[in-house]
C-alpha cells in the first residue's frame, strides 16, 4: 500500500510554553490503515490530530496526506469530534448533506445512501434533537463521509455514549472505514476501543509529547470482545503502555463481563 499520511518530524510549542507540546513526531500511515493514538491526558494526542486535520499548523515540520502538504482543513480529511454538533433547525438529511451544500453540490442520492448505511433512512426528515446520542453520532459520521474523504479523523467521538452504544458504533465506524477504503486515525483513552478498532496503536508519552512505541493488533475483523484472543491483545497493549510510559489510571482498561459484551454486539 502507498503512504496515506506522513508527518515529517513535527514539533510544536504554544506561545508562552518552555517545553514543546509535541516533539519530532515522525509517523507514516498506509492507505486504508486504521491507527489509534493512546496516551495520558495532556500528551498532545488531540493537538497532533488537529494538525492532521489542518486545524493547527506545527511550529516545525509538516503533515502530508497522499503527498499533499496539509495547510488548511479539507473535505478530503474530515474529523469527528466528541460532540456531533448537529444543527437543530435542519433535518437529519440536511445535516448529512451539509458538506455537500458548502461545496455547491446537491446529491440527494448520496445522502440517502449514507442514511441507509448508518441505518437511519427512516429518520431523514426528523429533527436531530429527537434522536438518541448514538443516532446523533451516526448522523455526524454520515456527514463526515458525505464528501467522500480519503481520511477519517476521530477525536474520542464515542466517549460520552453508554457502553452498549459505544461498542456498537466502534464496530460500525471500523466496518464502514474498511468498506469505503478510508485511512483512519483516532484518539482514545480506552485500551479496549484501541484494540477493537485499530490495525496499529501508537503510544504517546508527555512533556514533550512524542511517540515512544507501537503495537500491531493481530486480530481479524470483525473483532469479538468476548474472546481469549481479544483479552490477550488488550492485556498486551496495557502492559506495553505501562512499560513505556509508566503505570497510571490512563488509558482505561475496561474488561467487560461476557454477557455485557454480547449485548454490545447486538446494540444498534
Amino acid at each position: 500500500m502507498t503512504d496515506s499520511i506522513r508527518t515529517d518530524f513535527i514539533s510544536h510549542t504554544f506561545k508562552g510554553q518552555t517545553v514543546p507540546t509535541l516533539q519530532d513526531i515522525d509517523v507514516t500511515i498506509k492507505a486504508g490503515e486504521q491507527v489509534a493514538l493512546i496516551g495520558r491526558s495532556g500528551c498532545g494526542k488531540s493537538t497532533l490530530l488537529h494538525m492532521l486535520a489542518g486545524l493547527l499548523m506545527p511550529s516545525e515540520g509538516c503533515v502530508r496526506i497522499h503527498g499533499r502538504q496539509v495547510t488548511r482543513p479539507s473535505a478530503k480529511w474530515n474529523m469527528m469530534f466528541q460532540k456531533p454538533s448537529l444543527y437543530p433547525w435542519m433535518t437529519v438529511a440536511d445535516n448529512v448533506g451539509l458538506g455537500l451544500a458548502f461545496a455547491g453540490r446537491k446529491e440527494p442520492e448520496r445522502v440517502a445512501k449514507l442514511l441507509g448505511m448508518i441505518g437511519l433512512s427512516d429518520k431523514a426528515d426528523a429533527n436531530p434533537q429527537s434522536l438518541s446520542g448514538g443516532q446523533q453520532q451516526r448522523v455526524a459520521l454520515a456527514r463526515s463521509l458525505a464528501t467522500s474523504p480519503e481520511t477519517l479523523l476521530l477525536d474520542e467521538p464515542f466517549s460520552a455514549l453508554d457502553a452498549f452504544t459505544r461498542s456498537a458504533l466502534q464496530d460500525e465506524v471500523s466496518r464502514i472505514a474498511r468498506q469505503e477504503g478510508l485511512s483512519m486515525v483516532m484518539v482514545t483513552h480506552d485500551i479496549e476501543e484501541a484494540v477493537a478498532m485499530a490495525d496499529r496503536v501508537l503510544i504517546m508519552a508527555a512533556t514533550p509529547g512524542r511517540i515512544v512505541g507501537e503495537l500491531r493488533v493481530e486480530l481479524p475483523f470483525p473483532r469479538i470482545r468476548a474472546t481469549p484472543e481479544f483479552s490477550r491483545q488488550r492485556e498486551l497493549l496495557m502492559t506495553r503502555f505501562e512499560q513505556l510510559v509508566g503505570g497510571d489510571t490512563e488509558p482505561e482498561a475496561k474488561p467487560a463481563p461476557e454477557a455485557e459484551q454480547s449485548k454490545d454486539r447486538e446494540a444498534a
